[in-house]
């Protein structure tokens, strides 16, 4: 027979391991550590909901962008420009991508009348719409140049620049006369042959969100 005390050795080493066990059941202290859980795994961050740059649009950031013209004139600014004028400005920055005259190209043609029929634009893709046959207002013609053009420095010309070319275009389509004088108070006068081929938007204004 074994002796009490082998006995008593056996089951002290099974109490030991017993409870090394049940440790290990109840929590991490007798575990080694899980490595991280990898990045593509854990939960995103809470978003702050600011980025951390830039800084709010000052009156004058505002100004520089709030440029637009209406139908009626509302928002052109001062100065003023004849054909003669504005005839070099075109030649120096607007010849080299619509032509010496406004109809080469290799860009938009600017220069044609009428092209008959009622100018049926929807119904011949082959005819080119110009300032002169499509355009309804002129005072779009300012605030498009103003804006945009030319495309490699959209904005650079001065607002007497643009006057100038503006009534250089006008004259091109045989819309004012040679010493016309384009300003804020004449330039909404001018009639363009498409005016009354367009229509207003029956769904109005889009409403303001604050």
């Amino acid at each position: 027979m074994r002796s009490a005390a082998h006995r008593t050795g056996t089951l002290g080493l099974c109490a030991l391991a017993w409870s090394v066990l049940a440790a290990g059941e109840r929590g991490p202290m007798t575990r080694a550590a899980e490595p991280a859980a990898p990045q593509s795994q854990r939960a995103p961050a809470e978003p702050s909901g600011r980025f951390g740059f830039g800084r709010p649009a000052s009156p004058s950031d505002i100004a520089a962008l709030d440029i637009d013209v209406g139908p009626d004139g509302r928002g052109l600014p001062a100065g003023r420009g004849t054909a003669a004028d504005g005839e070099r400005t075109y030649a120096a920055r607007c010849a080299g991508c619509h032509g010496k005259t406004g109809r080469e190209g290799p860009n938009d043609v600017l220069v044609g009348g009428d092209p008959g029929d009622g100018a049926l634009f929807g119904r011949n893709p082959q005819l080119r719409r110009t300032i002169g046959n499509y355009w309804p207002y002129a005072t779009t013609l300012f605030d498009y140049v103003r804006r945009a053009m030319p495309p490699t420095d959209p904005g650079s010309l001065s607002d007497t620049d643009v006057y100038g070319v503006t009534a250089y275009l006008l004259f091109l389509n045989d819309l004012v006369p040679a010493d016309a004088v384009m300003d804020a108070a004449s330039l909404p006068k001018v009639v363009m042959p498409a005016r009354d081929r367009f229509v207003a938007d029956p769904r109005g204004r889009p409403a303001r969100t604050r």
